[in-house]
């Protein structure tokens, strides 16, 4: 059963019945030299850097299909309140968590 997740503190027709607690995933990326050469090369004309577009999309994700993962062993039905954070980690690197409350639902899904 996927798990349903919300950046409300609620779902729908559903009704939280308990709280599990804070689940996240997180993912440390690095673009590496290659696409860090070209979208330094991009970055000279302007405009939007496709490299690093497809990095944090892909990242976030991953990130995403931790949490989730979490949540599944946790027990859970649903993540509610779910947020992305993010932070660079020396001058290559990005950290991107996803994170939310896991919680069990009561109601008709």
């Amino acid at each position: 059963m996927a798990l349903l997740v919300s950046t409300t503190f609620e779902i729908p027709g559903r009704q939280v019945a308990e709280s599990i607690g804070t689940v996240f995933g997180v993912v440390v990326r690095s673009q590496g030299l290659g696409g860090n050469l070209l979208a330094s090369l991009r970055s000279l004309g302007g405009g939007e850097i496709h490299e690093y577009t497809r990095l944090l999309e892909d990242t976030r994700r991953q990130a995403i299909d931790r949490m989730l993962e979490n949540a599944r062993q946790a027990g859970a039905d649903a993540v509610v309140g779910m947020r992305f954070d993010s932070s660079e980690i020396g001058q290559t690197m990005t950290e991107v968590v996803a994170y939310g409350t896991a919680v069990k639902l009561r109601g008709q899904g």
